[in-house]
């Protein structure tokens, strides 16, 4: 009993049918996984951008050279920003003049832009995020870092600067070193 021809003919066309069905989705699978891929970048990309952007939209306008030098003018204190600390990289960095003065610290210059800045005194000066981590229970928090070029941030009364020899910028959201400058 053997297959006839016509049966063989029908199992191979169907064969050919089933093959070229699956072949179909196979490409449909790959179109659809790279497409699946390339919208998880672009939305990557596109909440990384905001995250990075967002902070620099909403700035507000940084303080007039008038107030600079008012705060400056008080100041017990003076540091230097630099973009050559170990810690700082090209989108973590700050450069500029700080001013301590008992009822706040001021910088002549700029940082690099980010979300949720914050300005510590430190005991010891540091420029790493490990350095900024293990001595972070003996900083104090002074306050909100809201704009990028030249700031201004008051002091709370509680804190005497003097008590310090460092002032830190951190980014509390991304537990990032950004940058340091020593002053006493």
């Amino acid at each position: 009993m053997g297959v006839s021809a016509t049966k063989m003919e029908k199992r191979r066309a169907s064969f050919l049918q089933i093959k070229a069905q699956w072949a179909g989705m196979r490409t449909f699978f790959v179109v659809w996984f790279g497409q699946m891929v390339s919208l998880t970048g672009s939305s990557m990309t596109g909440f990384a951008l905001g995250v990075y952007m967002l902070p620099i939209l909403t700035a507000p306008s940084a303080p007039s050279a008038a107030d600079l030098a008012a705060a400056s003018v008080g100041a017990q204190y003076e540091g230097h920003f630099r973009r050559d600390l170990e810690g700082s990289d090209f989108l973590h960095w700050g450069v500029g003049k700080v001013s301590v003065g008992r009822d706040a610290i001021a910088l002549r210059g700029e940082i690099a832009p980010g979300p949720d800045y914050q300005l510590y005194l430190s005991p010891q000066f540091v420029e790493t995020e490990a350095d900024f981590v293990s001595l972070k229970p003996d900083m104090v928090r002074v306050g909100a870092v809201k704009t990028f070029e030249n700031f201004i941030v008051p002091i709370p009364e509680s804190v005497d600067p003097g008590q310090f020899s460092a002032v830190i910028i951190w980014c509390e959201s991304f537990g990032e070193f950004i940058t340091a400058a020593s002053y006493r």
